[in-house]
């Protein structure tokens, strides 16, 4: 577990590398917007989206660059979803990663277009023949990014999210939302590497299988801190699901039943990934993480 730590560090300032490079700020009075994209993505965060991006690539032997730039990409994306799902209209949160929000630290209109920009930023990154000589590669990671962004993917589970307020789901709901609103990017994150590196059809479906089971468990684990999470640990306001009377994995299964669920679930993900032998460690210890992190 300590090479996991160590290569999910080394990523992490790697990818924010990357984003400072990416995310330049100019002289105009438009420098505001940049600001609250650079205050977002370069605030923090286990970053583990983008080491599925690049720990997945590692398994076809792509080259880093490219990778970084796509998880660099992945990361605007998530930057985006949660900057909007902090918004007043939506969570209405005022704390993320232990810091004010960007709506908080700038204003909600600056906080909507910066959101906005780091969604389409990401589609130019990928889009550059800097991050593949290949324009089939960048073809195909722009629809999955696409996909996995919006109606069929976390737009349209923030919008289930948006529905559970006023419907109590059941367990097939719940899961079908998370798998939408959280799984379907961390299932795409996976899936880059291995359209990078040009991977075979059962590669691509063996790492979708651990996608799935990981992006559930890592939602599982979600629940569990916001019922027991410390705040300041955690980085954001805990208890926010029961305040609200949403439906989730705990409250249906309750806190035992849940973690067993989730551990299961990482249990299951890293057993899909034995065709890679010892070059697929660090994304089995990523499974186990996951489900064992306090923030």
């Amino acid at each position: 577990m300590e090479n996991l730590k160590t290569a999910l560090g080394d990523n992490a300032k790697a990818v924010n590398g990357v984003l400072d490079d990416l995310l330049e700020l100019s002289d105009g009075p438009e420098s505001r917007v940049v600001e609250a994209m650079r205050y977002t993505a370069l605030s923090g965060g286990k970053r583990i989206r983008p080491f599925l991006v690049a720990a997945s690539a590692k398994l076809f032997n792509v080259d880093n660059a490219s990778a970084l730039r796509v998880a660099a990409a992945v990361e605007m994306i998530h930057c985006y979803s949660l900057i909007h799902d902090d918004l007043p209209a939506m969570d209405d949160d005022d704390l993320r990663r232990g810091k004010p929000t960007c709506h908080i630290k700038f204003d909600e209109a600056t906080a909507i277009l910066a959101g906005d920009a780091l969604l389409t930023k990401a589609f130019e990154v990928v889009a550059d023949e800097q991050t593949h000589d290949s324009a089939t590669v960048r073809a195909e990671l722009v629809l999955a990014l696409a996909i996995a962004s919006g109606d069929t993917g976390m737009v349209g589970g923030q919008m289930l999210d948006l529905v559970a307020e006023d419907h109590a789901l059941n367990m097939p709901e719940i899961t079908r939302l998370q798998r939408m609103k959280t799984g379907a990017l961390i299932a795409v994150s996976c899936e880059a590497g291995a359209i990078l590196g040009k991977a075979s059809k059962n590669a691509r479906h063996v790492l979708h299988a651990y996608a799935h089971d990981v992006g559930l468990a890592f939602q599982i684990a979600d629940d569990l801190l916001d019922v027991e999470g410390d705040e300041k640990e955690v980085g954001k306001k805990t208890g926010k699901d029961a305040a609200a009377g949403k439906a989730t994995f705990v409250s249906l299964l309750g806190v035992e039943r849940a973690r067993e669920q989730a551990q299961l679930l990482a249990e299951q993900a890293a057993s899909h990934l034995d065709i890679f032998d010892e070059k697929g460690k660090l994304l089995k210890d990523l499974a186990d993480f996951v489900v064992n992190r306090t923030t």
